[in-house]
């Protein structure tokens, strides 16, 4: 949609009537949002939306018990289709009762649609949820219809990515132009958007760094059932000893593979910290150009684009390097046999992990529980606190490392 369009009027009736889960709209003053999009995403869940469907909702925006940061509040930005037209209400009241309609002076409307105009951006939802590897001649067809779609359309909804004035170029890919940034990467990416990102213009490179979420248990679960009944038939042959001196050793009891097991989870929960924190999380310099790319590349692009869902999980074949390292550690530290019972723990810690990480984006848990408190700390994170709660499958290791996030309630 162009600048110059002429913002929506919706009357409160019409607002009121979506508040269902297909169709949920919102208020913020007389600005309209329709959040349908976003209600699975929500992390005080999809019920707490709904509720205060067709409503303003400034109060729950401003707290307490939780007021919402300004990412938060660019995010919502996305979601706004127009205005709610309250002259409209005052006309339908004064039918009611019998008073005659008033007609606002078209002067005054146009005056009333041009100081409005700037609030609009250049891209419909539906253009930006195309995939950015359309040919420029699909992607101008597509234009054309959409505009030719607008007037039967109830409404649209825009992105806050300014094409004209962001600092990327979005037409392009964005691998190469991130270095460039220097010391406005850190501020741009930690500023969310809901669109997708293209990396590569080669399509090969672009399609090895999406990943659905279903190939991770796909390849890796094979892989733990396996090794796990290797080592648990292994030791059970009673032949496994550790040697203490060169005289006295210790059997390993057949049992002994469940505590090797969850130490090596345990193990894992520590890895998955230290890795978002120091590796996933490392602010590189303004000046190289390289380590904000590679940042960019493992960690940035997931947080520019949060709700990306092929790039929530690793690509089993650049998770394979850091599994094969790990494997290759323990198998060295450990007599063979136990560092597999350690290796193979630590490998399904990694798959739940991969697992709980898709969820908190896109699942809806239920209010109180676990995955409810662990997806509203997680978004947190991506929201508000880049620089602290760094655990996702748990919060243990953020409490000896003082990176707790404070607890709100939502």
């Amino acid at each position: 949609m162009s600048p110059s369009t002429s913002p929506r009027f919706f009357t409160e009736r019409e607002v009121a009537r979506h508040s269902t889960p297909d169709s949920c709209w919102v208020l913020l003053g007389t600005r309209v949002y329709d959040v349908t999009a976003f209600l699975r995403m929500h992390p005080g869940g999809e019920a707490l939306i709904r509720s205060r469907s067709g409503k303003d909702v400034s109060r729950e925006m401003e707290g307490p018990p939780h007021r919402h940061s300004e990412n938060a509040r660019r995010w919502m930005e996305q979601y706004y289709i127009g205005e709610l037209d309250r002259d409209s209400g005052a006309e339908e009241a004064q039918r009611k009762h019998g008073n005659p309609q008033r007609t606002p002076h078209p002067h005054f409307v146009l005056q009333h649609i041009q100081t409005r105009n700037w609030l609009w951006c250049f891209e419909t939802l539906r253009e930006r949820r195309q995939t950015s590897d359309q040919t420029d001649g699909k992607t101008a067809e597509k234009t054309k219809l959409d505009e030719d779609e607008d007037e039967n359309s109830p409404y649209s909804r825009c992105s806050s990515v300014d094409l004209d004035k962001d600092l990327v170029d979005w037409r392009k890919p964005l691998a190469w132009q991130v270095g460039h940034l220097g010391e406005k990467y850190d501020a741009w990416v930690h500023q969310p958007v809901d669109r997708p990102i293209r990396l590569f213009g080669n399509p090969f490179m672009e399609a090895s760094t999406k990943t659905s979420w279903y190939w991770v248990p796909v390849v890796w679960l094979p892989v733990v059932f396996y090794l796990s009944w290797y080592c648990f038939t292994t030791l059970a042959k009673g032949t496994t000893r550790i040697d203490l001196t060169s005289d006295v050793s210790i059997p390993v009891h057949k049992y002994m593979f469940v505590p090797l097991f969850l130490l090596g989870w345990f193990l894992w929960s520590f890895i998955e910290y230290c890795i978002h924190r120091f590796v996933f999380h490392m602010k590189p310099p303004a000046h190289n150009y390289y380590l904000i790319m590679l940042h960019f590349l493992l960690h940035g692009q997931h947080h520019k684009s949060p709700f990306d869902g092929s790039r929530l999980v690793f690509p089993p074949g650049i998770a394979s390097i850091m599994v094969g390292s790990f494997y290759m550690i323990l198998c060295k530290t450990l007599p063979e046999i136990l560092g597999v019972s350690v290796f193979v723990g630590g490998l399904c810690g990694y798959v739940v992990y991969d697992m709980i990480h898709y969820y908190l984006h896109y699942g809806s848990p239920k209010r109180g529980s676990y995955m409810y408190g662990l997806k509203a700390y997680h978004v947190k994170h991506h929201f508000e606190h880049q620089r602290a709660g760094f655990g996702i499958t748990t919060t243990f290791w953020d409490h000896p490392f003082d990176t707790v996030i404070p607890d709100e309630k939502f």
